[in-house]
């Protein structure tokens, strides 16, 4: 590769990245499509693999998962409207219960908090948090009166779908079409660490959010048959965040318990809230991972919780959900430079 070849590639990349830092804020919708539409196309290569065409294959999928997911949401958001309301408006209390009963606590231990201003850190904390959760009462009002929102969210709900079918149309001839703008010298090796980046990402991907899915949906039902109050809430945060290890088990439980003890006042509710979560983890350890993941996926559980956290400071929740393709393609080039590093003559020197 020639010094101004370099230059070049280096040019480009840089512009590439500061295009995308300056249109993150409407870049969402088309990652979240590129992102359905890369999930979605082993269905629709299946399927063309029984003589329909591109287009007919792509409607038919869009047409079952259509039927399968509007009554979900139909039925869901509703609940799940409701319980966020009524968990914003006991936030404060919830708080407040966390204020007065960690000073008392601590003291069993003969542990002292710190006076901070007039009063403990617990009390600061209590108050502090009931401003809070005040505050978030409020935000979430004005977000639920804004027009100039609400027509935000329904535009990027029509334009996910339209982009998502019409990516997932042309997705052979957009990988076709790439890879011959690819040097033809570096075609095969660039083409090699694409298959590895895409067999990685996409075990990791498909597999996680079936294992999210299952994980919500065991904390839910869980949750709800021992009495816990906003049991769905608590049960889709949780199974969202479980793709981080162990993230989505700290803060559920956390949620949960909290709630339970605030709730009931009884710790009883606190022992069935750890073992819905036990079991969930058991369920998850020894069935739901081993099937839906295995061991085709090289990501470590550092590298998706920098990349997520990463993605986030850096773009938001469109650098979230680019983290983890990000992750997938870094790791696979660090492992092949890794290995050329090994073999190089400044290795063995």
């Amino acid at each position: 590769m020639t010094a101004n070849t370099r230059w070049f590639w280096l040019a480009l990349f840089s512009i590439s990245g500061v295009l995308l830092y300056l249109l993150a804020p409407i870049l969402l919708p088309f990652v979240l499509g590129a992102l359905l539409a890369y999930l979605g196309d082993p269905l629709v290569d299946r399927l063309e693999t029984y003589k329909f065409s591109r287009t007919v294959s792509v409607t038919i999928v869009f047409v079952v998962v259509l039927s399968l997911l509007v009554p979900f949401f139909v039925l869901l958001i509703p609940l799940l409207e409701d319980q966020i309301v009524g968990f914003v408006k006991k936030l404060p209390g919830y708080f407040q219960w966390f204020g007065s009963s960690l000073e008392p606590f601590l003291q069993r231990f003969d542990i002292k908090l710190p006076e901070v201003g007039d009063g403990s850190v617990a009390t600061t904390l209590s108050n502090e948090w009931t401003k809070a959760g005040g505050m978030l009462k409020s935000v979430v009002a004005t977000v639920s009166k804004s027009g100039l929102t609400l027509l935000g969210w329904a535009v990027n709900f029509v334009l996910v779908p339209v982009i998502t079918f019409y990516l997932l149309r042309d997705w052979d001839r957009l990988v076709a079409y790439i890879r011959e703008l690819v040097p033809r010298n570096l075609e095969p090796q660039i083409s090699s660490l694409a298959k590895e980046s895409d067999e990685m990402l996409g075990a990791f991907m498909r597999g996680q959010i079936m294992v999210m899915l299952s994980l919500g949906t065991i904390y839910t039902v869980g949750l709800a048959l021992v009495g816990v109050d906003f049991a769905l809430l608590i049960g889709i945060i949780s199974g969202i965040i479980s793709f981080i290890p162990y993230m989505g088990l700290i803060v559920g439980m956390a949620i949960a318990s909290v709630s339970a003890l605030v709730e009931t006042g009884s710790m009883m509710m606190v022992f069935w809230v750890f073992v819905v979560f036990g079991l969930a983890q058991l369920v998850e350890g020894f069935l739901l991972t081993p099937m839906l993941v295995g061991d085709r996926i090289g990501l470590h559980p550092v590298t998706v919780i920098f990349g997520v956290l990463a993605g986030g400071q850096l773009f938001g929740f469109f650098g979230i959900l680019l983290a983890l393709p990000v992750c997938a393609v870094l790791a696979v080039l660090l492992r092949h430079a890794h290995d050329s590093y090994l073999e190089s003559q400044i290795y063995k020197l």
